[in-house]
């Protein structure tokens, strides 16, 4: 086959190979944390069209607040502890509750990554950790920026 996507059959005729895009190639939607609230806290147009979907945000890994969890919090500057919140009333916009696909390798506080997932909207507790979460991506995956 040679680097178009055809090749050739015994015949002569040229075929084209079919295009495979995987997963890893699939270019999800960028966005910045202060771009999924208005200033009234409710959800922007973007933040509701992508609701189910799957969108990338660059921020920081906030110290997690508990060993061995799939769970993170997404900062959009470096925070020394984790911004837990008690209540939906408190929600800052400038974070977002993580829910990893697997178990999470923690990386430094200071140090810029990218957070793939699907963008769920609606407040949510975790049943396990009490984190009241507004926004969060889940089924997600993290790396260094």
């Amino acid at each position: 086959m040679n680097r178009r996507g055809f090749f050739a059959t015994a015949s002569g005729a040229v075929l084209a190979a079919p295009l495979i895009v995987t997963r890893a190639f699939a270019a999800e939607p960028q966005v910045r944390l202060r771009e999924l609230y208005e200033k009234d806290m409710s959800f922007t147009p973007f933040a509701e069209q992508h609701a189910g979907g799957r969108v990338a945000i660059e921020g920081f890994m906030a110290p997690p607040l508990k060993a061995d969890s799939n769970f993170y919090v997404l900062t959009n500057v470096p925070m020394a502890v984790c911004p837990f919140c008690s209540s939906e009333a408190e929600w800052p916009s400038d974070i977002l509750a993580v829910y990893a696909q697997r178990i999470v390798d923690t990386i430094p506080f200071n140090v810029k990554i990218v957070t793939r997932g699907t963008l769920e909207l609606g407040t949510y507790t975790d049943p396990e950790l009490g984190f009241v979460s507004r926004v969060r991506l889940v089924d997600a995956v993290q790396e260094r920026a």
